[in-house]
């Protein structure tokens, strides 16, 4: 029953840790001094970054409420691959060697951890109903981008959850599609790895209750890109990866991308 969800007033939501620890503090502190009343992550903790063990620290210490994504799911089951959902060669050869080192340097405790989280949640924001998941409603890994998204799907999907607000990540692109009856579907974006823009900080989104119109905004978030980039190469990552790190401009995972959002990304 929507009227026994725990109920806030302003959020920070976020997707795609992928093991940047040092972008999670940050994004801690920027939550504290928001005052907001509740931090939520959509999964995928571990995955491209460096030594994934030091991220559960700081969602589990902060209070992060958490939803599994396929990254977490696989770990904790112990699967051959990531379920990341790619069907390009390269990207699967990138997307192996980052689950590979993952799954070896993820404790059996965190992998545990990761096997209880949920697959959704449900809270309300002031009187309204907002649900998050990781990819969609329908399948963990599924992207959901901007541009190729249909209303009437995204309508779907709340009219089945009987919400309000759909929160997703995934794609590691933010956005925000305004629907009839004042409903929302937003992808919170990533902070593991910048947005393919050419700027090397990471974004995370703020949602407040408001009477009328739900207060969205994407914050970006500044960090020790270059402390994570030599802690990259230290543990032997791909050069591609810290690249993406240091530029702020994507080496992998391109070819899932639908044609307007590969090309507002060349550079």
């Amino acid at each position: 029953m929507s009227s026994d969800l725990p109920t806030y007033q302003k959020v920070v939501v976020f997707g795609g840790v992928y093991s940047n620890y040092l972008a999670l503090e940050t994004l801690l502190e920027r939550s504290r001094d928001l005052a907001v009343d509740g931090v939520f992550c959509l999964g995928d903790v571990g995955g491209f970054g460096p030594c994934p063990d030091r991220s559960f620290a700081y969602l589990q210490d902060g209070g992060v409420e958490t939803i599994a994504g396929n990254y977490d799911i696989a770990l904790a089951e112990g699967r051959e691959d990531c379920g990341c959902g790619y069907t390009d060669p390269r990207d699967n050869y990138f997307a192996r060697i980052s689950y590979d080192y993952t799954f070896q340097n993820t404790s059996h405790d965190h992998k545990k951890w990761l096997g209880r989280l949920p697959r959704s949640l449900r809270f309300r924001l002031g009187n309204r109903v907002v649900e998050l998941c990781h990819g969609s409603p329908r399948r963990v890994n599924e992207f959901l981008w901007e541009t190729s998204s249909p209303d009437h799907l995204l309508e779907k999907f709340l009219d089945e959850a009987a919400a309000d607000v759909f929160c997703c990540t995934h794609t590691g692109i933010k956005w925000r599609r305004r629907l009839a009856q004042g409903r929302e579907f937003i992808n919170v974006g990533v902070i593991g790895r910048p947005e393919n823009d050419g700027q090397t900080h990471v974004w995370c989104t703020l949602l407040e209750a408001g009477s009328e119109e739900l207060g969205c905004r994407f914050l970006p978030l500044e960090y020790d890109y270059h402390r994570l980039a030599s802690e990259m190469l230290q543990e032997g990552l791909p050069s591609e990866f810290v690249e993406t790190t240091v530029t702020g401009w994507w080496t992998t995972c391109l070819e899932i991308m639908p044609a307007k959002e590969r090309a507002a990304g060349i550079h």
